[in-house]
């Protein structure tokens, strides 16, 4: 068995532990927005909530516990930039830390699911046994929700950097929260719908038909951001076109290539993992220097076999 396997300097190995942070390119930017929202969404929850108490409005009481969960799900986002952001050198985590973002969208997103169950059974219970609702009182709580959402989801935008533009995923952590909040903006159109025509048409079937529209296009949204996140932490190639490319460029000689898995480490980061066949066999090196350029490509490992079955390592960054 014959290797082409050789020892990279220092400086090298050095330059390979630093990107096995994987965090993506607005992280840190991504991580201010998502603090300032939730100071945002924390301060409402503590003005409807007192004002609820104060009032003995149970309407103000609701709204409040409602921005509670927008605030849960800030935190869970928050806490996950922060985590990934300060275990990025820890060596416990063999391909960084870019997935904790990931994790926290999943968590997001079965929130969002839950949150979608709630309000069908309550709608359902509405409409088998309608309530009273106090249209005017509701009316400007409701415009009030919505437009401090609306200013939350534009304080969350995707943004559209150079790795974005590589990884339509982009940062699903983000996402995550986005979607929360953007779906809660449509809850609330649908909810001031409602009012406006119980209050001035008389229909007041609206209201819990509008909840349910509501579950729906929340159970969507979470379907939507739970498939993401789940291809992610799963390890599913997230990129057909991007592998097509890999296979082609490592095979330009003449090589077979035996085996090849490519997937996610982070936003905007991925690796890859290729086992090629070549007669004579070539230094790994060499073809890991064909794929230079690729974007996206975070860390590569290429194992070189020769036609005596004979094979080489080398693992490195791409």
């Amino acid at each position: 068995m014959t290797t082409a396997e050789r020892p990279e300097p220092a400086a090298a190995l050095d330059a390979f532990r630093e990107d096995r942070t994987y965090l993506g390119a607005d992280h840190s930017r991504n991580e201010r927005r998502t603090w300032i929202v939730t100071a945002i969404c924390a301060a409402t929850l503590v003005a409807l909530v007192a004002g609820g108490l104060l009032t003995r409005s149970m309407a103000l009481t609701a709204a409040g516990l409602h921005m509670a969960a927008h605030v849960a799900a800030l935190l869970v986002a928050a806490a996950a930039y922060a985590l990934a952001r300060r275990h990025a050198d820890n060596p416990a985590f063999s391909f960084g830390t870019g997935k904790l973002g990931y994790l926290a969208g999943f968590a997001n997103a079965v929130v969002l699911a839950v949150t979608a169950v709630l309000i069908a059974v309550e709608s359902m219970h509405r409409l088998a046994d309608p309530e009273a609702v106090d249209y005017h009182g509701a009316l400007p709580i409701a415009v009030g929700s919505l437009a401090v959402t609306l200013i939350c989801v534009w304080l969350l935008r995707p943004g559209h950097s150079h790795a974005a533009r590589h990884d339509p995923d982009g940062d699903l952590n983000l996402s995550a929260v986005h979607l929360h909040l953007t779906a809660d903006a449509a809850v609330s159109v649908l909810a001031v719908g409602a009012i406006l025509a119980g209050r001035y048409l008389g229909l007041d079937f609206f209201d819990p038909l509008a909840g349910l529209l509501a579950a729906g296009l929340v159970a969507q949204f979470a379907f939507v951001l739970m498939r993401k996140a789940g291809r992610a932490l799963l390890d599913i190639n997230p990129s057909r076109s991007l592998t097509d490319e890999v296979r082609q460029r490592l095979s330009a000689g003449g090589e077979r290539v035996l085996d090849l898995h490519l997937w996610r480490l982070g936003p905007g980061h991925h690796a890859v993992i290729a086992v090629i066949a070549a007669d004579p066999p070539g230094q790994p090196e060499a073809y890991r220097a064909r794929l230079a350029g690729l974007p996206g490509l975070s860390h590569v490992t290429v194992e070189v076999r020769g036609a005596d079955a004979g094979c080489g390592h080398a693992h490195g960054h791409g």
